[in-house]
């Protein structure tokens, strides 16, 4: 299976670090961000994991729940979670989903068998509190991920979602935003009152509006 920009998260049950869940229930009404992991005591995922239990403030601040994926058995995952708190310097307190049938993996599509027919690639899904899928990126296993990007995306995510507006190549929370095509520039002024700069008639920018 897979998961395209806007269809709905598949909703499983699994066993976890932190018991079992249901995914849909323990997002509730949050952001989610779900990320696969080739295997435990790995040394690229150890790094992930560590950084993302080091950004887990962040990530409450802005809504997100995370959950973590391994093919691989729950004992071993308590085991890890040692290992990446002991080297990461860190308290790694998200689930990490034990997922050693592949029921997981299978309905997110995060196992390409051109690259390894029993590991999963790192796939990582953002799924918005509507349960619609938000931002997939997949890395090869030899790479790990950027999560600050991972933070800059929803930020993005969750600006455009409530307004009119996009943001540019390497924006940052706080710079300036595009404003979209279906706002007529005649109606700039008042859906925007911080002002705004028409660059070209196709490109019109505007502070932040929820700064």
């Amino acid at each position: 299976m897979s998961l395209r920009l806007g269809d709905t998260a598949p909703n499983f049950k699994a066993k976890t670090t932190i018991g079992e869940i249901d995914f849909y229930d323990y997002l509730g009404d949050s952001w989610g961000v779900l990320f696969s992991h080739p295997a435990d005591f790995t040394p690229v995922c150890t790094t992930e994991l560590g950084k993302t239990a080091l950004l887990n403030g962040e990530f409450a601040k802005r809504n997100v729940k995370v959950l973590a994926l391994s093919v691989d058995p729950l004992d071993k995952h308590i085991s890890w979670i040692g290992d990446i708190n002991e080297t990461q310097h860190c308290d790694v307190t998200f689930p990490i989903i034990a997922d050693e049938d592949k029921t997981v993996a299978n309905l997110y599509g995060m196992i390409h068998p051109n690259a390894s027919e029993t590991f999963t690639v790192r796939s990582l899904f953002v799924i918005g509190p509507d349960k619609k899928v938000k931002l997939t990126i997949t890395y090869p296993a030899s790479t790990g991920r950027n999560f600050n990007e991972v933070l800059r995306v929803i930020d993005s995510l969750q600006l455009t979602a409530n307004y009119s507006v996009a943001t540019p190549a390497d924006w940052k929370d706080g710079e300036d935003v595009i404003v979209t095509a279906a706002v007529p520039t005649a109606e700039i002024p008042e859906r925007f009152p911080k002002g705004h700069k028409i660059i070209k008639p196709y490109l019109r920018t505007t502070p932040q509006p929820n700064k």
